[in-house]
């Protein structure tokens, strides 16, 4: 469904946040607070104020953003059962399609990215093909963990702006 900036603007919370609610993964508390900030001049500003919500969250509520998402080309794929705009980021990468070496690298490397840093590798699938995303998972696994967060966030806010531009319509 598309929605108008003004018709957000003029939401009440609940339809505020079931609207875009979906923007931070299973995380539609970063809607649910941004609301009284209303109204946005346009999407740029309602995209800063989501991401100024999140960054201001308490860490352990960061944290559980990031392990809210899904690993990629992780079980959830595989048993396709990600959320519609998951799905959809992945596909675009090409992560849908793997073969079987392909597949055994993402999991070999989720896993060691998970142990190490204790949630997800994330990355705009959107934005990456699947060769990149190979390459940034193999490079960011030597990072420290404080980058790893941090660029995870950073991450997000990419993600949470091209869902957002999904959603709008001028």
């Amino acid at each position: 469904m598309k929605f108008r900036l003004e018709t957000l603007n003029h939401s009440d919370r609940a339809a505020f946040t079931a609207a875009l609610g979906h923007l931070f993964e299973h995380s539609p508390w970063v809607a649910e607070e941004t609301w009284p900030h209303r109204p946005f001049a346009d999407a740029a500003q309602l995209h800063a104020a989501l991401c100024a919500t999140m960054r201001a969250a308490p860490r352990e509520r960061q944290l559980a953003l990031i392990q809210a998402h899904p690993d990629l080309a992780g079980r959830l794929a595989q048993q396709r059962a990600l959320t519609a705009e998951s799905n959809r980021e992945q596909a675009s990468a090409g992560l849908d399609r793997l073969g079987t070496e392909e597949l055994a690298a993402f999991q070999s490397l989720n896993a060691a990215y998970r142990a190490r840093f204790g949630f997800p590798f994330i990355i705009c699938a959107r934005l990456n093909a699947r060769d990149a995303i190979l390459a940034a998972m193999r490079t960011r696994a030597t990072h420290s963990p404080e980058r790893e967060f941090q660029t995870a966030l950073a991450e997000i806010e990419k993600i949470a702006q091209l869902r957002l531009n999904d959603l709008l319509t001028t």
